[in-house]
């Protein structure tokens, strides 16, 4: 799985029309060098405790240890008692920390065409490694998203790997989850975590849109469109042919925030505020996975675990480059 990852990186590290991550970004996470400096304190820890072991008494030169007031000595022969259990408690999980990314915003909208060729998208932050929550067999194929953000819209971008591209349903609320399809789910306010929204899309535009006004465990909203979505998807293969083998399908899309007015703390975001947010990604005929950002906690899959969104944080940073700039 590496491998054909490394590859796809490297494409678009080096195709000025599809540049996610300049080549060093992705050299130093995979680099080994190790500065001299580690390698300085290294040598004096090991000279520190190879002194501290020749100076230390043997046990035998060690003496006895007082009995505690009030105790008796053990009798003579008496074999010695191992300490009581401590009991069959379970160490407590880690608590959960959630993801956070830092959504630079742009003062020049990206143009919608799915290339992923203006400068902001090249200089935000990359989501690079999903985590496959519930995988039991078949290759994991990555996905690459980016997040950005002006006064009127949430802009998102991604590139999946995918050897069987799967993508017939163009209409809007059709069966996109049949086909290989990318997720945002969100809750505009965390003051209210449990109202949250979902829009849902594949490589040829189709997409669904939800709202969940009382969280996961009661009915979504009975009417609920999101106005003015736009999406924009390329390929590379062949869709819905199982025979061959494709590379990747990249989407960029255009969410207009005022379809979430009346649930966000401000419109448009206040600098420093965040949305808890997911990205998730499953579907397609062959080797239909799960995939996400932040990990659910749910024994079989499920997206709707609004307590284990990440944060998307709306950063007073604008992009670099911008030509507005």
């Amino acid at each position: 799985m590496i491998r054909p990852l490394a590859s796809l990186i490297y494409r678009f590290s080096t195709h000025p029309a599809r540049c996610w991550c300049g080549p060093l970004g992705w050299c130093v996470p995979l680099g080994w060098c190790v500065p001299l400096g580690w390698c300085v304190l290294g040598l004096a820890a090991w000279l520190a405790l190879g002194l501290t072991l020749r100076t230390a008494p043997h046990a035998a030169d060690r003496p006895a240890a007082s009995p505690a007031p009030g105790s008796q000595p053990p009798a003579a022969g008496a074999v010695p008692q191992a300490p009581a259990p401590a009991g069959d408690a379970t160490p407590a999980a880690p608590a959960f920390e959630p993801p956070v990314y830092q959504v630079l915003r742009v003062k020049s909208p990206p143009q919608i065409d799915g290339r992923l060729d203006e400068p902001a998208w090249f200089a935000a932050p990359a989501i690079d490694r999903f985590e496959f929550t519930w995988h039991r067999a078949g290759a994991r194929e990555q996905s690459v998203a980016k997040l950005l953000y002006d006064d009127e819209h949430l802009y998102v971008g991604h590139i999946c790997q995918d050897a069987h591209i799967t993508a017939r349903h163009t209409q809007h609320d059709g069966p996109i989850p049949e086909d290989d399809c990318f997720e945002v789910i969100f809750a505009p306010n965390p003051a209210h975590p449990e109202v949250y929204f979902n829009i849902e899309w594949n490589v040829v535009g189709g997409y669904i849109d939800n709202h969940r006004p009382e969280g996961p465990n009661k009915p979504r909203a009975k009417v609920w469109d999101a106005e003015g979505v736009v999406i924009a998807g390329r390929h590379v293969g062949t869709l819905n042919d199982d025979t061959d083998r494709d590379e990747s399908w990249t989407c960029e899309v255009a969410i207009p925030l005022r379809n979430f007015a009346r649930y966000m703390p401000a419109l448009p975001p206040v600098p420093g505020s965040h949305w808890n947010l997911n990205l998730n990604r499953h579907g397609g005929q062959t080797n239909p996975q799960y995939s996400q950002w932040s990990r659910a906690d749910t024994a079989t899959p499920s997206f709707h675990t609004p307590h284990r969104f990440g944060k998307a944080v709306f950063s007073g940073r604008t992009a670099p480059f911008d030509p507005a700039e």
